[in-house]
């Protein structure tokens, strides 16, 4: 038997126009970045301190595979973001050149299991079971900045099986992208390979087995995914 234990192999996001993929690094997520969504959890934005939690690199679902849906919850939510993937990264990024270290966008969901959420916030606990587990973070294929530029206003959009169930545009965020990255890089060194979940408008709602999911972040790319997997226990 070999002593050396074989790497699995690093997740990835496809690009669009390309047979390249970006290798994904980590996963950084901002929660309660547009207002509306704050409020219908209760909770309140606070401008002063930006809240950021993180998922597994491994958590992404790419290529249109089905979503699995994950054991210990009856309880799985729907939360559409707008995504962002760094080409470089570095600590303490100013907010003029936090927009130099994009290299595209794209739209991934931040699935939640609620029910888990619900009870890590009432006992003050971690949300890490609740946001990052197997399967946590679909993403479409990403498209450069080369060809979108930055995005001001898009209107990004989430629909299962066919019913418009969140909408909104990108300018109603709390934190704007280069914000984001620059209170990241006050916390973490960021890389190239990182993405960045910018949050999730009101809306948000449970998945049932056998959902079809449709995301879309206007003029950059769509999602299209099918809830399927464990029975809960």
């Amino acid at each position: 038997m070999s002593d050396v234990v074989i790497p699995p192999p690093t997740p990835s996001v496809p690009v669009i126009g390309t047979d390249a993929r970006f290798p994904v690094h980590r996963i950084y997520c901002i929660g309660r970045n547009y207002a509306e969504h704050a409020k219908e959890m209760g909770a309140t934005v606070d401008r002063a301190q930006p809240m950021f939690f993180m998922k597994p690199a491994d958590a992404v679902v790419t290529d249109g595979a089905d979503i699995p849906y994950p054991p210990a919850t009856r309880d799985l939510h729907h939360e559409v973001e707008m995504i962002v993937a760094l080409a470089r990264g570095g600590r303490d990024i100013p907010v003029a050149d936090a927009l130099d270290c994009v290299y595209g966008y794209g739209v991934g969901l931040d699935l939640t299991r609620r029910d888990l959420q619900a009870i890590a916030k009432a006992k003050g606990h971690p949300w890490d079971v609740a946001k990052g587990f197997d399967g946590s973070a679909p993403v479409s294929a990403l498209r450069r900045v080369a060809e979108t530029g930055h995005p001001q206003h898009a209107r990004l959009a989430l629909d299962v099986n066919g019913e418009r169930r969140q909408q909104t545009d990108i300018a109603d965020m709390v934190f704007g992208v280069a914000e984001i990255i620059h209170e990241l890089s006050k916390l973490w060194t960021l890389a190239p390979g990182d993405l960045i979940f910018t949050g999730t408008p009101a809306g948000v709602a449970a998945l049932q087995r056998g959902d079809r999911v449709h995301a879309e972040l206007e003029g950059i790319g769509t999602l299209e995914v099918r809830v399927a997997g464990y029975e809960t226990r």
